[in-house]
């Protein structure tokens, strides 16, 4: 069964002669488990393919099913329960809220749906990304790398149906990228965890079961690299 299916998706931007497509009939779809990279030069859509994918904007016409939910068919509110629950977005600069804590942040999903924390699989989490001694902490106390892992974790705590990154690396040092990308495939691999990565590199898209190529807002390569 296909756990994301996009159907002849489109985003455009402004209008008349100003309009600019920055999506233009997109379809494709993705199994329980796969680890896809989607990759692309600046401007070429990809990112807004994730927005779209992960519910933080609305296309201009066609359709993201996940989990065979018409995600554009609910309304802001329930559009919102559904990317909480079911989507985990990790964003290159981290997103954390400065206020907050690690534990705070990482559990802060949970927190908004009034629901209580299941402290076994928080432990679980918090175990797998090293981040034992660091949960009482602020963000601005946190080194990039430890940041990006908070932000992993606050994406995984409600177990989502998929995880959507946005050059999840793309802010980090060869190490702490290649320490973030590992700890991503661990989880897909694992847990099967369905995964998108948005990347600009190659190295970590030859990481990937699957690399969608997209080219001036259409898809100009899509390849299996593994089974």
């Amino acid at each position: 069964m296909d756990i994301l299916r996009v159907e002849q998706l489109s985003k455009v931007y402004g209008k008349g002669d100003t309009a600019v497509k920055a999506l233009d009939g997109i379809s494709f779809s993705m199994k329980k488990g796969e680890f896809t990279a989607i990759i692309g030069p600046s401007g070429s859509g990809k990112s807004t393919l994730l927005h779209l994918l992960g519910g933080v904007d609305r296309p201009t016409s066609g359709k993201v099913f996940v989990d065979e939910t018409d995600i554009y068919g609910l309304n802001e509110s329930q559009l919102a329960i559904f990317r909480r629950r079911q989507i985990g977005l990790i964003y290159q600069f981290y997103n954390l809220i400065p206020i907050l804590t690690v534990e705070e942040n990482m559990t802060l999903p949970v927190l908004l749906d009034d629901h209580e924390v299941d402290q076994t699989h928080l432990q679980n989490i918090i175990q797998t990304l090293g981040l034992e001694d660091r949960l009482s902490h602020l963000p601005n106390q946190l080194s990039g790398g430890q940041q990006q892992r908070v932000s992993i974790g606050r994406a995984l705590i409600s177990n989502p149906t998929v995880i959507l990154a946005d050059e999840p690396t793309g802010n980090l040092d060869s190490k702490n990228s290649g320490e973030i990308m590992d700890l991503l495939k661990m989880f897909n691999r694992t847990f099967n965890q369905t995964l998108v990565v948005i990347t600009h590199d190659e190295q970590i898209a030859l990481q990937a079961d699957r690399v969608i190529a997209i080219e001036d807002g259409v898809i100009a390569k899509d390849e299996v690299i593994r089974l």
